[in-house]
């Protein structure tokens, strides 16, 4: 590192005493800067740090004066810290005299005074007066630019001497400013030039693969060998007419399997005019084959649609009794409802009558729970040996009745006393949907076993249970929803019975 330029002349003990004048200017700034001192491991300025990288090129204008020089780097101070001493130094270089020196304080390296931390103090003072001293610029002597050291960054920044990094990205040039743009322009191999045919920005090392591979208007030969040059983004459109594709013939749709280039299309065309209109005459013969059998279609349909128009009238008819059926259920349901609410004032005071035995009955409450207990069991066992049979619902559908209608099956499963009864199954099963209204219009559907088929044969152990036999369109959903005469779901609550005929049951 430079030092400063100072009287070297000078003997250790002169350069140790401050002048009488520093005294007096060194308590200035200790009093003037109180409030703003800072601790040494506080952050520095940028600036400072760009300073005192390049200290070791500057020059100042007059010779430095003894008390801007560091006693430790022997160099320019930057970012003076004042110890209790009066001596200045530069931040970095107390900072790294304190780290040398832990865990015991430093001396001063001019008078040996202790260096304590929390006396050192920002010499504000002092770095005003080095940022007025006159320096020359770093890039001297190309450039004789004098100005103060608080200008120095302002000058750096347009100063044509100063070495600076080519701004194209990837490029690592540094050269001095004033020979940038003649870089930037035409020496930079990573310059962006426009394509000399679409006209469009790329960098300089990538205009050729760009011309040979991308450019949309770069002439290129035809790929079908017309010796036509066409614009790469033409060649689409040229494909449409070059001579030279090969194309199918135009009665290929009548069968005819030519391909040739288009400029013999002409040639074949007149060439095989005999053969092309034998194949448009076999396509109107097959077209008019399948004429017939559209219209004897078309006739079929007719006729089913009039069959279904009768029907519909038959409907009609049988529909208007139902009206009439519907009207007279609203009357029952009326009187019903006035039931109801009778009923429903002698449930009031059955509940009352029902209150005043549960106050009688609280002395025998644990008796109750023990015969609920044994009631639970009860059922337990009746259940186990009832369960001979399982019944499946799917409310939204199942198979071909999946999401308009209820399904409803039975399922054979093996039971305790399955060895007693006579096998295949053959009892008729009724299923049922009980309507809610009181009207007694439940919807039923029956069948009788085949007995031939495995869903009936007795189960076996191995297969728990046998196939599901039942209805997979029981009823549809808009019945459910809205049914005639009948009244399915109520209170959110649907209905199922299932029955067995016991004939020839009676001995068992």
């Amino acid at each position: 590192m430079a030092t400063a330029n100072t009287n070297q002349g000078g003997s250790p003990e002169e350069s140790s005493v401050p002048s009488e004048n520093y005294s007096l200017r060194s308590e200035e700034s200790r009093l003037g800067s109180e409030e703003s001192r800072r601790r040494l491991s506080g952050p520095t300025v940028s600036w400072d740090s760009e300073l005192a990288s390049i200290r070791h090129r500057l020059k100042f204008v007059l010779k430095l004066k003894e008390e801007f020089v560091c006693p430790i780097c022997r160099g320019v101070v930057f970012n003076p810290q004042q110890n209790s001493c009066g001596h200045i130094y530069c931040f970095h270089c107390l900072q790294g005299l304190l780290e040398s020196s832990s865990p015991s304080n430093p001396v001063c390296p001019v008078d040996k005074a202790v260096i304590t931390p929390t006396e050192v103090f920002q010499d504000n003072c002092c770095k005003r007066e080095i940022s007025s001293l006159e320096v020359y610029c770093t890039n001297a002597p190309a450039c004789t630019t004098i100005f103060t050291l608080n200008n120095l960054q302002e000058h750096l920044k347009s100063c044509q001497y100063e070495q600076v990094q080519c701004t194209n990205t990837s490029c690592i040039a540094v050269l001095q400013r004033r020979h940038l743009q003649e870089h930037l322009t035409n020496i930079c191999p990573y310059r962006r030039e426009p394509c000399p045919h679409c006209r469009q920005l790329f960098q300089l090392s990538l205009i050729q693969d760009h011309v040979q591979s991308l450019c949309p208007d770069v002439k290129v030969d035809c790929p079908e060998g017309c010796s036509q040059k066409v614009p790469r983004h033409k060649l689409t459109s040229h494909r449409q007419l070059c001579p030279e594709v090969n194309n199918d013939c135009c009665f290929k749709k009548f069968g005819c399997s030519v391909q040739g280039k288009r400029r013999n299309a002409k040639l074949h065309e007149d060439k095989a005019i005999n053969h092309h209109m034998l194949l448009v005459l076999r396509s109107n013969t097959h077209l008019e084959k399948q004429m017939e059998v559209f219209q004897e279609d078309s006739l079929l349909m007719q006729q089913e649609v009039q069959t279904d128009t009768l029907l519909l009238t038959g409907l009609q008819k049988q529909f208007r009794p139902l009206l009439q059926l519907s009207s007279n259920h609203e009357h029952a349901v009326s009187m019903a409802q006035r039931t109801l609410r009778r009923q429903e004032d002698t449930l009031s005071s059955v509940q009352l009558d029902l209150q005043q035995v549960s106050r009688g009955l609280r002395p025998h409450l644990e008796e109750l729970a023990q015969l609920r207990k044994s009631l639970d069991v009860a059922m337990q066992e009746v259940s186990e040996v009832e369960a001979l049979r399982e019944h499946l619902a799917y409310l939204n559908g199942d198979g071909e009745g999946r999401g308009t209608h209820l399904s409803l099956y039975v399922v054979l499963m093996p039971g305790d006393f399955d060895t007693l009864l006579p096998w295949p199954f053959r009892q008729t099963v009724s299923l049922s949907v009980l309507d809610q209204s009181g009207a007694s219009n439940h919807r039923s559907l029956s069948f009788r076993p085949d007995p031939t088929t495995k869903c009936f044969q007795q189960p076996t152990p191995e297969s728990q249970t046998n196939v599901a036999v039942g209805f997979p369109c029981f009823i549809s959903h808009n019945m459910l929803q809205t049914p005639q005469n009948a009244l399915y779901v109520k209170d959110n609550t649907l209905f199922v019975k299932a029955k067995v005929d016991m004939t020839g049951f009676e001995q068992l």
